[in-house]
Formats: structure tokens, C-alpha cells, sequence
């Protein structure tokens, strides 16, 4: 499902105000868009392979920033999936296909630091969130 199909509120509607972003004319979205319809959007790689889907999106409450996507990876109908916690700016929103894009290869994401779905990583700890960001090659914001 994707973010068209998950918009209760008509955000992604033709309006009469015009819009901003890539889809202009079409609400707000896709330059400002409802945390709750992204939330299950596929996410594939540039080679266009499934990576998994959005389960949970993260906010730093101390900055207001979203930190980071939680992606579902791997297992069979929602057994034995793994969880990664991809940063926010790694992901890049592809409007034509309605899904998520990370730059990164099956086999990386493979290898990447996750975790399970009963046992999730303190992601306020300033030196967890320095290794994820550095394993996408994304530098820690200011906060």
C-alpha cells in the first residue's frame, strides 16, 4: 500500500490552492506529508529490489526532527523480519512509483546493525545513533 491509498484527510488530493513540491496542485504533499500514510510504503533499493516496508517512523522529541525510519527486512509474513533504524535523510521519497528509495545494496542492508522487534536499541544514545549514521554515511545533525 502506499501513501495515496493511506490518505484519509485527501492531503494528496487535487486542490484549488496549487500545492508545492514535485506534485504541485495535489495538497501539500509530497513537500510536507502525514507521518501516518507513510508508515507501510514499500522501500527499495536504486536497483529497484524490495528492501522491506516503513513500520514506525521516529521523532527526536528535543529537536522535532524525524530521526529516523524503522524498516522492516527479511522473514516471511511479518516472521522473523528484522528491524533497521535507517536515518530520516537516507531515504529519498520516489513520487512516480509511490515507495521509498535507499541507496543501498540487499546485501549491505544484510549486513546493516538491526534488531528485533522485542528488543529495541536505545536510539537516544548519542553513540548508537553516531554508528547507524555512519554505516549510511549520514553525519549527526545539530541539535
Amino acid at each position: 500500500m502506499n501513501y495515496e491509498e493511506r490518505d484519509p484527510y485527501g492531503i494528496y488530493k487535487a486542490n484549488t490552492s496549487g500545492g508545492i513540491g514535485l506534485d504541485a496542485g495535489k495538497g501539500p504533499g509530497p513537500a510536507l506529508m502525514g507521518a501516518d500514510t507513510l508508515i507501510g510504503n514499500d522501500v527499495y533499493s536504486r536497483k529497484a529490489e524490495m528492501l522491506g516496508e516503513v513500520k514506525e517512523i521516529m521523532l527526536d522529541m528535543r529537536t522535532g526532527r524525524i530521526a529516523y525510519a524503522v524498516l522492516s527486512f527479511g522473514g516471511f509474513i511479518g516472521m522473523g523480519d528484522k528491524l533497521f533504524a535507517i536515518p530520516w535523510e537516507a531515504l529519498t521519497l520516489d513520487t512516480m512509483n509511490k515507495r521509498f528509495v535507499l541507496d543501498v545494496e540487499k546485501e549491505q542492508l544484510e549486513r546493516a546493525p538491526g534488531f528485533d522487534k522485542e528488543t529495541w536499541p536505545d536510539m537516544a544514545n548519542p553513540e548508537w545513533a553516531e554508528g547507524i549514521r555512519a554505516y549510511y554515511g549520514r553525519p549527526m545533525y545539530a541539535a
